[in-house]
């Protein structure tokens, strides 16, 4: 959770159409089936940089193509699904675009987007910025967050709770 001194903002990545499956799921999950996902995004920092911002939302074009690429379109699957050589086969005849994931939902996908996010962040704005939050949605019904403040920020020694000064 961002800090009390920390500003925050968002930005919302939308329509992603994909399909996934939970093979392991004993119900209708485990079929293939398809969602529009979309992704929200969190920020904070605790100084802001020369314009005023957050972040500069023209710096993420990178994490928006990472998205395209991995979710726009897509079949995903997980790596230990039992019938991957069928899903490569059929990405490698070009009947679909295939990505394998370690798994496929959307806590984990949300997870995977955030580690995106700071990883870009990290490299940009040297640990002034992180992404504190992620949601991933795959409908107007669904969605899932991963919230957690990555090592390298500056405040992320303390715990929410915490105040950054001294009590009085």
């Amino acid at each position: 959770m961002p800090f009390p001194s920390a500003h925050t903002c968002s930005k919302s990545y939308r329509d992603f159409p994909c399909c996934h499956r939970q093979w392991r799921h004993p119900g209708h999950c485990r079929f293939l089936h398809g969602y529009s996902r979309s992704f929200t995004f969190w920020f904070q920092a605790e100084i802001l940089d020369a314009n005023g911002f957050v972040v500069d939302f023209s710096s993420l074009r990178q994490l928006e193509q990472q998205l395209i690429d991995q979710f726009d379109h897509t079949v995903l699957v997980n790596g230990d699904d039992p019938l991957l050589d069928q899903w490569q086969a059929l990405h490698a005849q070009g009947a679909l675009d295939l990505r394998v994931m370690d798994n496929v939902g959307m806590e984990a996908s949300a997870a995977l987007v955030w580690g995106w996010a700071n990883g870009l962040l990290l490299g940009q704005e040297g640990g002034r910025a992180c992404c504190w939050r992620v949601e991933a949605r795959e409908n107007d019904k669904n969605a899932a967050c991963y919230t957690a403040t990555p090592s390298w920020y500056p405040s992320s020694s303390l715990t929410p709770r915490q105040e950054p000064w001294p009590a009085p």
